[in-house]
């Protein structure tokens, strides 16, 4: 099913641009982005400093670990762009 999904990209059934901003428009997307990110981020830096004991080894986790999701989460998404299930 899945892969049917996949295979099948018909565009036609997406809403358009205009259509799908009044869902949501696209700065509020990017501030609840980077709000969730930021969070995200707070909690390794959190857990990490619990784990390790150490505040400085907390934040180089955390650090790299808000660009890795990041980049994760852009292809993540854009695989999730090309099924059609749900749409």
């Amino acid at each position: 099913m899945i892969v049917d999904q996949l295979v099948t990209n018909n565009k036609s059934d997406s809403p358009s641009y205009k259509e799908d901003r009044k869902s949501e428009n696209p700065k509020r997307s990017v501030v609840k982005s980077i709000s969730w990110r930021f969070i995200g981020t707070l909690d390794t830096v959190l857990i990490s400093w619990v784990v390790t004991g150490t505040l400085t080894v907390a934040f180089s986790i955390g650090v790299v670990e808000l660009f890795t999701k990041m980049i994760l989460y852009f292809f993540h998404e854009r695989i999730w762009d090309r099924i059609q299930w749900g749409k």
